[in-house]
């Protein structure tokens, strides 16, 4: 799917669906984790390519991961990391293409990046910036 662009406002209120998804994401992380550690780096790479045969083990569990991330992508949003949880809203900040950036367990989407620099460079968001 192509990320599509988000302003703060419909980004805030596409959070509760996101927040959905990953959560399931990170429950079927836990139990594949839990019943299969050593077909996790099979399970990362095949959860945004359509699938594996090694998963087939935990099927139902790569499934649930699976239709949370296709979830979050077809609602046009990056998925940069399941390990923690990881999405980007693609946004415009100041006529610039930028990310609003939010995390699993994080309560609101409170923070933005460029998009070179990735989680390491997240500021708080600003709302009259966007």
């Amino acid at each position: 799917m192509q990320a599509r662009y988000y302003t703060l406002k419909e980004a805030r209120a596409a959070l509760p669906v996101v927040k959905a998804l990953m959560a399931q994401v990170q429950e079927a992380r836990t139990e594949i984790l839990r019943l299969r550690p050593e077909i996790w780096p099979v399970l990362q790479k095949a959860a945004h390519n359509g699938g594996n045969v090694a998963a087939g083990s935990v099927y139902s569990q790569f499934d649930k991961l699976e239709a949370g991330v296709k979830g979050i992508l077809k609602m046009g949003i990056l998925v940069k990391d399941i390990d923690q949880g990881l999405i980007d809203f693609l946004s415009i900040r100041n006529g610039r293409e930028v990310y609003l950036c939010w995390k699993h367990g994080e309560e609101d989407l409170s923070f933005w990046h460029d998009v070179n620099v990735g989680f390491v460079g997240r500021q708080p968001i600003d709302p009259e910036d966007f």
